[in-house]
């Protein structure tokens, strides 16, 4: 007996709910990002080894008759030690800002504050704080984000800093 003997009579339905879809193309879109080609992943910028390796191919294939300028090695080099001093810049400042941020919040523990959380505020003293790129304060026994926090007051009570 084949299979199209076997459905006579009654229908297959092989249509895909619009949640089931979404959810397939979620599921097929995830593991797509997770194959690399090559032992290589896709990437959507440049960095400064892939601005390296192409300054190598274009001297390994110039021609010998016709070599590149001084002027544009120069220039290429200049080029490239300009973005590794970005990129050092780049990542000095996010790890300041992750430390100033961390700060912020230790420095706040005794202190007043208002955390707004979607439609809702919460108000008391910040009773503990943790550091790091996320840090986190402790009001009423409960733990927030330190960007919730939106008001922090002066431990006189007076205005708000």
């Amino acid at each position: 007996m084949d299979i199209g003997s076997m459905l006579t009579g009654s229908s297959l339905n092989t249509a895909m709910s619009s949640k089931d879809h979404a959810v397939t193309q979620l599921q097929v879109d995830t593991f797509n990002k997770t194959l690399a080609v090559n032992g290589r992943t896709a990437k959507t910028e440049l960095g400064k080894d892939d601005f390296l390796q192409l300054l190598i191919a274009q001297l390994s294939h110039q021609d010998p008759t016709a070599p590149m300028e001084d002027t544009q090695f120069i220039a290429q080099m200049a080029q490239f030690t300009s973005l590794e001093q970005m990129t050092n810049m780049s990542s000095g400042f996010t790890r300041l800002t992750s430390l100033l941020t961390g700060s912020e919040a230790a420095s706040a523990v005794g202190r007043n504050v208002d955390i707004e959380i979607d439609d809702s505020k919460v108000s008391g003293q910040i009773t503990a704080a943790t550091r790091g790129d996320y840090p986190q304060v402790q009001v009423n026994g409960s733990w927030y984000d330190w960007s919730a926090v939106k008001t922090v007051y002066a431990q006189n009570g007076g205005t708000s800093l």
